[in-house]
């Protein structure tokens, strides 16, 4: 149990039965009556936003949340395939459940399930990725002058993002998973 009292941005709480993460939070103290908090709560399984107010000495209960590392294994047909890494235990997801994730799984690579109720409500990539360029035209000499600095880029997961003239296929580049955006070209001798 958390009191209202005590949320802060981040805080996560069971409301109507669904977890909730507080998104923003007002401490109000009128001049008469007792002090309460305005919430903007973004539900965790649908991602609505949704406005509540509770007194500040009200009890909200916290949900059944677990974090689990998993390891993305394989694609079969329209399900992804990930791996435990605690129970080695087999996790299949579609790709309405992985979300814009879908963009960043690299097999071998450990992401981490976010469960409500033993059910997988989010999945997270790492925040930085390297990747490797498999398609990306060639950067033209005057490109710069005309005020055109990127190029768009195909990377091994099937994303495309705008990355630097000097970036040519076959490099492999850091990403920031946060906000799909070019971070730095990575030496090839590494």
């Amino acid at each position: 149990m958390i009191l209202a009292g005590d949320l802060r941005k981040g805080s996560k709480i069971l409301f109507k039965n669904e977890p909730y993460v507080v998104a923003d939070f007002q401490l109000v103290k009128p001049g008469k009556g007792g002090t309460y908090m305005r919430t903007k709560l973004k539900n965790l399984i649908s991602g609505l936003m949704h406005e509540e107010t509770f007194r500040s000495d009200e009890k909200l209960a916290t949900p059944n949340l677990e974090y689990r590392n998993v390891m993305y294994v394989y694609k079969e047909g329209d399900s992804y395939q990930f791996l435990d890494q605690e129970s080695y235990e087999q996790i299949e997801l579609t790709a309405k459940q992985l979300g814009d994730v879908v963009n960043f799984l690299k097999e071998q690579t450990i992401y981490t399930i976010l469960y409500f109720d033993d059910r997988p409500i989010e999945v997270n990539p790492p925040l930085f990725m390297e990747l490797k360029v498999v398609s990306a035209p060639p950067g033209v000499r005057g490109d710069t002058a005309q005020g055109a600095v990127t190029k768009p880029a195909i990377l091994e997961t099937g994303l495309t993002l705008n990355v630097p003239l000097f970036v040519d296929e076959g490099s492999i580049i850091k990403v920031d998973t946060r906000d799909a955006k070019y971070v730095e070209r990575i030496d090839k001798k590494r």
